[in-house]
């Protein structure tokens, strides 16, 4: 465990040491604050409870597309530099730096979902919402993006070209993003499998209602944990190369 904290630390100050991590962080916290002014708050009154909402759905989409460009260099930058073979003759498994790797990613996610505090802190000035609903939309947030951080890592896992794994991550987000839809066309029991792996409709929406599903918490750890694995799996196949 030492060892994934030690990649992690060296990874998530890599992200500020260059502009790269603090454009992407300023790039969707504008895009979230637009959003939230432009649709959630609105010219028209509202429930508080329904801005409150409106804030998670959008938050939800930009905190997967922050998921998806933050992961995409994790692996595919050091193989394409070369430096992966540093870690390949380290003392560490292939697990420790996949994890390394992972909580890096899901640590700046972490930071980019506290910056976005003050948003839901605004429905205050004119309105009241339950602490109890933000609270449970934060842990929903935070577990959609653990278990899309845990995509980019694989997809960055694949090949030395990041843009190549990001474009490998976006599809397949986008993919378990849809995957309600193919459910409403599918026949038994294909319908019920899709409508489990949709990663935003039947997961996702219960935390933006205040409410904490137990169901959806195992379901996003565990697909955390498959694609952590997959990771696993490519790092070790690459050194039998």
């Amino acid at each position: 465990m030492n060892a994934s904290l030690t990649i992690a630390k060296r990874d998530f100050a890599g992200y500020f040491n260059t502009p790269w991590g603090h454009a992407v962080i300023a790039a969707i916290l504008l895009v979230d604050g637009l959003l939230f002014n432009a649709y959630a708050l609105g010219n028209s009154a509202k429930y508080s409870t329904d801005v409150l909402n409106e804030f998670f759905y959008f938050s939800a989409g930009t905190t997967m597309i922050a998921s998806v460009i933050l992961t995409m260099r994790l692996f595919a930058e050091e193989k394409s530099e070369g430096t992966l073979l540093v870690l390949d003759t380290s003392p560490v498994t292939d697990a420790q730096i996949v994890w390394g790797k992972f909580l890096a990613g899901f640590g700046v996610i972490a930071l980019l979902t506290l910056l976005t505090v003050y948003m839901p802190a605004l429905i205050f000035v004119n309105g009241k919402v339950s602490l109890g609903q933000i609270a449970a939309g934060y842990i929903g947030l935070l577990a959609l993006g653990g278990a899309t951080v845990a995509i980019g890592v694989w997809s960055s896992s694949l090949t030395p070209n990041q843009y190549v794994a990001g474009a490998v991550g976006g599809i397949v987000v986008v993919l378990f993003l849809l995957a309600w839809m193919l459910a409403r066309i599918a026949d038994p029991p294909f319908e019920a499998v899709l409508s489990y792996s949709a990663l935003y409709d039947r997961h996702y929406q219960p935390f933006s209602k205040g409410e904490i599903n137990t169901e959806s918490l195992i379901f996003f750890a565990s697909m955390t944990g498959l694609f952590l694995l997959f990771s696993t799996r490519n790092l070790a196949g690459r050194r039998w190369k």
